[in-house]
């Protein structure tokens, strides 16, 4: 008998049992509807995070303070606790906030090919209004300075961003994403400039609007206002230990590692550090954050493939028992078949060939429900289109070896029938 004879025939005994056919086939489904669909959403995240925290490309570092994490003693109390009790322990440098003459004197010291941008966090509860209107508690503000919106990937829509006169005088200035805009003024970008809104009942001038740049796990980057930071220390931010963040971005990516080298160089003495001291303050690359999510949806991934492997056993267990009432069900066709003439080979192919069809059928299946499901993320999370060209390729392989392992022992057990036995089989 030919191969594609035998094909033939495979794909008409599957058509005749289509009850067990199907349920086999959805089982397959699902397990490689979890493998692509959960996949396909972690790609799809994968590039949201990408956009959205690699804001200033690979070309940039920031540089926070370190915050002072409290250490406990094998006794269970802490060193805070222990220096009470009398224990002499030297005083950390850990936990100092940066403050706005130490950056300010960073930028003036650091001499080197890069645009250094200063800013500072105000609050994430601000009310804005304008006449009767009014937004919720959720508005954030940001104090920076000429270089943050560059800096924070940011870009303009209408007029312009702060500059060195806003940072120096301190005046009631700012710049509205375009929540804030298309709240109070509609969706032309130019109508905002010039017109004041009031920040926590405090009136600011609007000499700029942002275009959007989307949301990340439902938390809008549009919905912010930005300032300058010496207006933010001045009026908007309470908190007496607030800290400011530096952000460095090179022309080259071959010049991060001096830059990072040539800003701790510069900073350590401006945070008055000896030379046996550790530094306190952290440098981080703008791809840090990015590396340590991507890290965290690993484990993610590690769940599909567990909760698509447990599947896929059970639908491989499954497959084989139908195969085998399929041999059982079909002895006597098997013993026609080898008294006039037919193969073992023929035989072991067609329960093989059918074997790998239910299955290969399932991973059809399934890897376009898992496209659909993965690209419902997109959807939300407002990214492209996401094709896994890989897990298509895995899917496929993964369903024709359980399709293989599944159908082996059921077409060796065919193929050894006894014609005589088989033709008086009942």
């Amino acid at each position: 008998m030919k191969i594609r004879d035998t094909i033939s025939l495979a794909f008409r005994t599957v058509r005749s049992n289509r009850l067990r056919t199907g349920l086999t086939v959805a089982i397959i489904a699902f397990g490689i509807m979890a493998l692509v669909g959960i996949n396909t959403a972690i790609d799809a995240m994968k590039q949201k995070f990408t956009e959205s925290f690699s804001s200033m490309g690979a070309t940039g570092f920031t540089m926070h303070f370190k915050a002072n994490r409290m250490e406990f003693g094998d006794d269970g109390r802490s060193n805070v606790e222990k220096e009470k009790k009398g224990q002499k322990e030297k005083k950390s440098n850990l936990g100092r906030p940066i403050t706005k003459d130490q950056a300010e004197e960073f930028k003036r010291r650091f001499n080197f090919p890069a645009k250094i941008g200063l800013s500072i966090r105000g609050v994430n509860d601000a009310v804005v209004s304008l006449n009767d209107l009014k937004t919720n508690p959720t508005v954030r503000i940001y104090g920076g300075d000429e270089n943050y919106v560059e800096l924070n990937a940011y870009e303009l829509a209408a007029g312009r961003s702060l500059n060195n006169l806003d940072i120096r005088s301190g005046r009631n200035v700012c710049v509205v994403g375009s929540d804030i805009a298309h709240k109070f003024f509609g969706s032309n970008p130019e109508r905002p400039l010039e017109k004041f809104v009031k920040i926590n009942s405090i009136p600011y001038r609007i000499v700029g609007t942002l275009a959007s740049k989307g949301s990340t796990l439902g938390m809008s980057w549009d919905n912010a206002i930005l300032t300058s930071y010496t207006n933010v220390r001045r009026l908007l931010n309470t908190d007496p230990n607030a800290t400011f963040n530096i952000q460095v971005k090179v022309p080259d990516i071959k010049l991060l590692d001096g830059a990072i080298g040539e800003a701790e160089g510069v900073f350590r003495p401006i945070r008055r550090l000896a030379l046996t001291e550790q530094s306190n303050f952290e440098i981080d690359k703008s791809d840090s954050f990015v590396a340590t999510l991507l890290r965290n949806l690993s484990f993610i991934t590690w769940s599909a493939l567990i909760i698509g492997f447990i599947t896929l056993t059970g639908a491989a267990v499954g497959l084989m028992n139908i195969m085998l009432v399929s041999v059982t069900e079909r002895t006597k066709e098997i013993g026609l078949v080898k008294a006039i003439g037919g193969r073992q080979r023929s035989i072991r192919r067609q329960f093989l060939y059918e074997s790998i069809i239910i299955s290969l059928m399932g991973a059809a299946i399934g890897i376009l429900l898992g496209i659909i499901i993965g690209n419902s993320f997109s959807i939300v999370l407002n990214t492209g289109f996401v094709f896994p060209w890989g897990w298509l390729f895995y899917g496929v392989l993964i369903c024709t070896i359980v399709g293989l392992l599944a159908g082996l022992y059921p077409s060796l057990k065919a193929s050894r029938l006894n014609p005589i036995e088989a033709l008086r089989y009942e």
